[in-house]
């Protein structure tokens, strides 16, 4: 008889722990709360078993309704033998539920299921903290007994570490799949920013820009965009990279321009440890753009040494670290840029002739501001916009006065003048119209082409200048409400203006948008 006992232990010790195993085993908490049920059900020889986990911050426990169902049962943490076990710490056996007075009948009327018997046994962590309760329903012969509650509390004891495990890696897989959630919205707004959007304009030759660039954004071409400071050469070579297959790739940037000649290669090319005393092996601007795209500003400033090894590069796709003997194969597409006439730097023997050539396979040339003035109105509303927002500012309008101030600058510093002039100005203005005197720089200028010439020949040039300015405006609008059959709204976002201040400019200029509607 001992010995058919002790053999029934064994078995039971064993069926604790293969389900042990299973449930150790399973990383979905879901999953692994149908998986609880099942097992306890057949080992329990019960109609139905249950873990029900503690919310804290409710004071609730939930479980599942039943197996594979996505139904959620929630109850105040207070009531019931699953309560009770929670609140006491101890086993709950009732062989008789509807006469014991902790028995919650609500959940019976919520589910329709009619409970006979209940064993209920406590779900501690390892830190001794109770997070659940482990129940099973309905003994399908008698009562439970003194050995089903050990075997429950056995399984209840491994449930929290496997419960715990599953909640933990749940709460991985969810704060991986947001950051991975983040890193998209984040490529598609860093794609949108520099993709052909992102070049503001629509004169005839940024629109000439902006053709070029998606007529090569399924190449690897190397690209020289040349053009004055501030034209906005490195937001293209940008919209280059991100409209091309490498945009999930690196995009480094290097100003050859801001870097003392010894330092121009170990930042290329990387350094090996121990070249000198204290240096550490370093990974150059090269290796890290593999894969995707290096863009090297300023590139006439070069030293011919160092144009000889960007040229091997180019040609052998590899190369070696400063202080290094190892070759390195790297996958990089260049983009380079210039202020300068590289044409007559070969001509003068600093620049070299076939490193050019390797450069211009697509050349881009930007046009200075001067040369757009067409494109001046649309870039004010589009910085107003944006440095209003980066600033944490209300959006602000521009006076006239300020306004045809800012229409007829030289804007010698071209686009990007222009930015700084706008982002000085919100900074500056106190009210929600930027004044003249919210422009330092341009009120200066002012004054001073007014005090200029007394034979009134500036004041004259200032006219000209001025009705070819408004001539072109004029006609700007006229397009914009022609293409939106004078749908002001639609006009004014095209052209990046407020409704309101488009409005006020049709005032000025007599323009009636209705005579541009027709059926469509």
């Amino acid at each position: 008889m001992a010995s058919s006992s002790q053999a029934d232990l064994h078995e039971k010790l064993a069926a604790i722990l293969g389900i042990c195993q299973k449930m150790n085993s399973e990383r979905d908490l879901g999953a692994l709360l149908d998986l609880m049920a099942h097992e306890a059900t057949n080992f329990l020889d019960c109609d139905r078993a249950s873990i029900f986990l503690l919310d804290r911050q409710r004071n609730e426990l939930w479980s599942k309704v039943a197996l594979g169902s996505e139904e959620i049962l929630r109850f105040d943490a207070r009531f019931g033998i699953v309560g009770q076990a929670v609140l006491t710490g101890n086993p709950v056996n009732v062989p008789d539920a509807y006469s014991h007075p902790q028995f919650y009948t609500a959940i019976d009327d919520q589910t329709g299921y009619r409970t006979r018997n209940v064993l209920a046994v406590p779900v501690r962590n390892q830190s001794g903290q109770i997070v659940g309760a482990f129940e099973a329903l309905n003994k399908r012969i008698g009562a439970f007994g003194p050995r089903d509650e050990a075997a429950l509390e056995a399984l209840a004891s491994h449930a929290a570490i496997a419960v715990e495990t599953a909640q933990l890696i749940g709460e991985l897989r969810r704060n991986q799949d947001e950051l991975a959630q983040q890193n998209a919205n984040l490529l598609r707004e860093v794609e949108s920013k520099y993709s052909t959007h992102g070049i503001i304009g629509v004169g005839p030759k940024i629109q000439q820009v902006v053709r070029l660039v998606e007529r090569i954004r399924d190449s690897a071409v190397n690209v020289l965009i040349t053009g004055e400071s501030g034209t906005g050469k490195e937001l293209v070579a940008k919209a280059v990279h991100y409209t091309s297959p490498r945009a999930r790739r690196g995009f480094v940037a290097l100003n050859c321009a801001a870097l003392p000649d010894t330092l121009v290669e170990s930042e290329l090319f990387g350094i090996e440890k121990g070249v000198a005393t204290g240096v550490q092996s370093r990974v150059g601007h090269i290796e890290k753009a593999d894969g995707g795209t290096l863009f090297l500003d300023e590139i006439a400033d070069l030293s011919l040494a160092a144009q000889a090894k960007i040229l091997r590069v180019l040609q052998e796709r590899e190369f070696e670290r400063v202080g290094g003997n190892r070759t390195i194969k790297v996958d990089v597409r260049v983009i380079a840029a210039t202020n300068q006439d590289l044409e007559a730097k070969v001509q003068d023997g600093s620049f070299r002739e076939d490193l050019y050539y390797r450069l211009k396979v697509v050349p881009i040339a930007l046009p200075g501001l001067r040369e757009r003035p067409e494109d001046v109105p649309i870039l004010i509303e589009h910085f107003l916009r944006s440095s209003a927002s980066r600033l944490q500012r209300e959006p602000k309008r521009v006076a006239p006065e300020a306004y045809r101030a800012l229409l007829a600058a030289e804007w010698k510093g071209n686009v990007r003048e222009l930015e700084h002039a706008i982002e000085q100005a919100v900074v500056l203005s106190s009210g929600p119209e930027i004044q003249l005197s919210d422009f330092p720089s341009l009120a200066a200028a002012v004054v001073s082409a007014e005090d200029a010439s007394e034979d009134g020949r500036s004041g004259h040039f200032r006219e000209a200048k001025q009705r070819v300015i408004e001539r072109f405006e004029r006609q700007f609008i006229c397009e914009a409400l022609e293409r939106h059959r004078g749908n002001i709204s639609k006009a004014a976002e095209e052209m990046g203006m407020y409704r309101q201040h488009l409005q006020v400019k049709l005032a000025d200029y007599g323009i009636d948008a209705t005579a541009y509607r027709r059926d469509r």
